[in-house]
């Protein structure tokens, strides 16, 4: 079984020969060869240049094995095809900040095939370039998140403005939420006819709703983007930082896999969802730190909870930057292990 054969075989909750790896925020951060591209090169050069980031995207696969390359790009490119300016120095921030129904009617629709191109077109040379068989992973922020970085004009503490919006003029943040799963539809569609084998939607924020305002304001917008994607046969990822209150509700946006973060037993999802639901996860990045017997301890526990059916291995959250690369070469091992352990 190849790489890609074992990932979507585990997406769809079917036999694989041992579990599919990677993680999230695999490409860059912790890498040596990606900081000698950054020396030469901006984050928007990189995410922005389809030969430097298929580069990107295809280094931690070489160095580590990855069953799956996860394309190098950002959620934040939807905005920016938007018209809004995305900066990442000194700060992050997004500008002009969307607040009125006026701003909301200045944003552009994008068009996938010019503005955000350069995505597919990485893509594309990734799916050339790979001898190794990984599946290609495409992604996108999910509307709520987009929301979020748009109103607020950045990361925010409180999330005030958006909710305010919410609360305060229920309809124009309906159409700003509108406007929103339409791109990232767009996008996602576009990366799919690129070659990508899978899509995960980032909801990085909206473990900041409770239940209730997460089916109104956020379920609805995903459930359309993925039922709009499901003609095209490819799985889709669902990820929110801070599932635990959600996860019934998450369930619901018809994802054909859902990320969990470390703050949840994988058995105690299975036991709310049952064994049908394919997930992703969930390891404590921090657990990356530690000495590798304690890493293999650690991911031995965390297969044993669902038997490696249905199950994508990943942490919980994004890579820490600082994080030893043994830590990571001792957390693709110990699933390479497991999987060795149990069929052998």
């Amino acid at each position: 079984m190849n790489s890609k054969e074992r990932f979507l075989n585990a997406c769809r909750g079917l036999p694989v020969d041992r579990p599919p790896v990677w993680i999230m925020r695999q490409a860059g951060r912790t890498l040596p060869e990606y900081q000698e591209l950054r020396s030469r090169y901006s984050f928007w050069q990189l995410c922005r240049t389809p030969d430097l980031a298929a580069e990107a995207t295809l280094q931690p696969v070489r160095r580590f094995g990855m069953d799956v390359a996860v394309i190098f790009s950002d959620i934040l490119v939807v905005p920016a095809a938007m018209g809004l300016e995305v900066r990442f120095t000194p700060r992050l921030s997004i500008t002009p900040p969307v607040r009125e129904a006026r701003d909301i009617e200045r944003l552009l629709p994008i068009r996938p095939d010019s503005n955000l191109d350069f995505v597919a077109e990485a893509i594309r040379l990734v799916d050339e370039q790979s001898t190794a068989g990984p599946a290609v992973l495409g992604f996108s922020g999910a509307p709520f998140t987009l929301a979020c970085y748009m109103v607020e004009g950045g990361p925010s503490k409180h999330f005030h403005q958006i909710k305010g919006m919410m609360y305060g003029a229920p309809g124009v943040f309906a159409d700003l939420m509108e406007r929103i799963s339409a791109a990232v539809t767009s996008h996602l569609r576009h990366q799919i006819e690129a070659g990508a084998s899978a899509v995960q939607l980032f909801d990085t924020w909206a473990g900041e709703l409770g239940p209730a305002d997460f089916r109104r304001c956020a379920l609805p917008y995903l459930r359309r983007v993925i039922e709009e994607l499901r003609p095209t046969g490819v799985p889709v990822i669902y990820y929110v930082n801070g599932i635990g209150n959600l996860l019934e509700a998450a369930a619901q946006t018809g994802a054909d896999v859902l990320g969990i973060d470390w703050r949840l037993d994988l058995v105690e999802v299975r036991r709310r969802l049952g064994k049908g639901q394919a997930l992703q996860g969930n390891l404590d990045p921090a657990i990356l730190f530690a000495e590798e017997p304690v890493i293999r301890k650690k991911i031995f526990e965390m297969l044993d909870q669902t038997g490696g059916r249905g199950h994508v291995v990943n942490l919980g959250h994004g890579v820490i930057p600082d994080t030893p690369l043994a830590g990571i070469r001792a957390f693709v091992n110990a699933v390479h292990q497991w999987g060795n352990d149990r069929n052998g």
